[in-house]
């Protein structure tokens, strides 16, 4: 199977499964351990963990949690609980004991796998009535539960950075098509071997590199966390064809990583860019660095990630937009709801196989998501008239200056056109005379010398001086989610406001 599907693949994570370990091949290789996973050593691995918990006596659909960093456990787990018909609920583990406890009470989770590096976190955030239990390795003659596409395949909780978090809720088919699109857009065929060095706790790490091979028939390099000392090596260990990654690992590489060897730079097709924007000097010089195309998508929790992407041919891509639908249906609406033209700014929405099938015991919250069967992704954005999408900011980030809207976006690029600037996020700070003032926070490269005020002129001279930030904060380090996307909306809460 591979990119030349017209369709997602039908039936569940189980047939799939089961199909690819009558196949054969590779499945997932683990460079840090020199271990490897055949389809088939999955499928059996899986199955086996898929019995244990039916006759632990689990309902079908029921939840498991999983506290696992990336690894063969974390992977056998995720695997088993969809093979046996039970909802993976995947934990993040750097979301804090209080959260935790939130998705296990909400979850209903009885029994939770847990690595033994997570043990104190688990103990610390666990309710009674969650209990933990090893990834079984025994097998057990337990008939499984019969599966349909539509039935609860994994529960994701968004990050919660304003509120409780909530839990997205995918089916086996609209996770198969999550991991169809990446695989549509970026022709992924059974040559070919990801580099999974995101979370699988996060929906990119896990739908747009781990699904995706599922349905393409290739096989994927996993690594416990992202390295940027040990990022080409480790690519080159595998023999890795793609990576798909976050903007700030793309920028920590420019800034800090070794050169990959030639026959790295030739084995690797193209890198992936989601989670949030990238900025336009970024993929320029690390493209100019390296010599790898990096390709700039977009996806979402709720929809199984990827939902644009540019094509894989440079000529092609629009540098600046995330690119346009694969395998899936993008619009912009207005406030009423209506298709905007194109070049006018709106809502970006979307349709499709890939779509979540709602938030879990939350019915306002998945009401008010919809309009029609189109996902209301919260984003602002253009649609020019190829179809390529321009986000402009999200709509409950932008900050509301002396009645102008300002899209934080604009901000950042201006201050990432600094050769020093690694990470940089700007926010709104309450403001008497204008309601909402502009200011940044950055993180600059080891030994840099720049100073807040040659980037706030920096600014002033791209953007204005109404949109330009009156402070940037220049900090060791800014607050991201698991994805290593930055949370913006935690910036103002953590920085003191100066004294005037």
């Amino acid at each position: 199977m591979s990119s030349s599907l017209t369709q997602p693949p039908s039936g569940t994570i189980r047939t799939l499964l089961d199909e690819r370990a009558r196949s054969g091949g590779v499945a997932i290789v683990f460079p840090e351990t020199s271990d490897e996973l055949t389809w088939a050593d999955l499928r059996d691995a899986a199955k086996v963990v898929a019995s244990d918990l039916t006759a632990r006596g689990l309902s079908k659909g029921e939840s498991v949690a999983i506290l696992q960093p990336n690894g063969r456990e974390g992977v056998v787990a995720f695997y088993g609980c969809l093979y046996g018909g039970f909802r993976a609920t995947m934990i993040n583990l750097a979301a804090g004991p209080d959260a935790i406890s939130y998705c296990l009470e909400h979850s209903e989770a009885k029994i939770a796998f847990v690595h033994a590096s997570q043990t104190e976190l688990f103990e610390g955030a666990a309710l009674e009535g969650t209990q933990f239990v090893p990834v079984a390795n025994t097998a057990t003659e337990t008939e499984l539960f019969p599966l349909a596409p539509e039935d609860h395949a994994l529960l994701m909780y968004t990050s919660g950075t304003t509120g409780r978090p909530k839990g997205v809720l995918h089916s086996h088919a609209s996770l198969l098509a999550g991991g169809w699109t990446t695989a549509v857009a970026h022709r992924l065929t059974t040559e070919d071997r990801g580099f999974c060095v995101l979370p699988i706790y996060h929906i990119n790490g896990l739908c747009v590199t781990v699904i995706s091979a599922l349905v393409s028939g290739g096989s994927i390099s996993m690594v416990s966390k992202f390295s940027a000392s040990r990022f080409w090596e480790q690519a080159a260990q595998a023999e890795v064809t793609w990576f798909s990654v976050v903007p700030t690992i793309i920028s920590h590489l420019l800034h800090g990583s070794p050169m990959p060897d030639a026959d790295t730079k030739r084995r690797i097709r193209f890198g992936r860019s989601a989670s949030s924007a990238l900025a336009i000097e970024t993929q320029q010089g690390f493209e100019s660095r390296f010599g790898i195309g990096i390709v700039e998508t977009m996806g979402l929790t709720e929809t199984a990630a990827q939902i644009l992407s540019n094509p894989l041919e440079r000529s092609l891509q629009k540098i600046g937009s995330p690119g346009t639908a694969y395998g899936n249906e993008a619009r912009i609406a207005d406030p009423d709801q209506n298709p905007c033209p194109p070049e006018v700014e709106g809502e970006i929405q979307v349709r499709g196989p890939n779509v979540m099938l709602g938030y879990l015991k939350n019915p306002e919250a998945t009401t008010g998501t919809f309009t029609g069967d189109w996902l209301r992704t919260g984003d602002l954005g253009r649609m020019d008239k190829d179809g390529f999408v321009y986000v402009t900011g999200r709509l409950k980030e932008l900050i509301i200056k002396g009645g102008e809207n300002i899209a934080p976006r604009e901000i950042d690029e201006a201050l990432y056109t600094h050769a020093d600037v690694v990470e940089a996020a700007a926010f709104a700070r309450p403001c008497k005379t204008y309601g909402e003032r502009v200011e940044a926070a950055v993180r600059l490269c080891e030994g840099s010398q720049a100073s807040a005020d040659e980037l706030i002129s920096i600014c002033i001279e791209r953007v204005g001086k109404f949109k330009a930030p009156e402070r940037v904060h220049i900090l060791n380090d800014l607050p991201k989610g698991p994805s290593g996307k930055i949370q913006r909306m935690k910036l103002a809460g953590l920085i003191s406001e100066p004294a005037e």
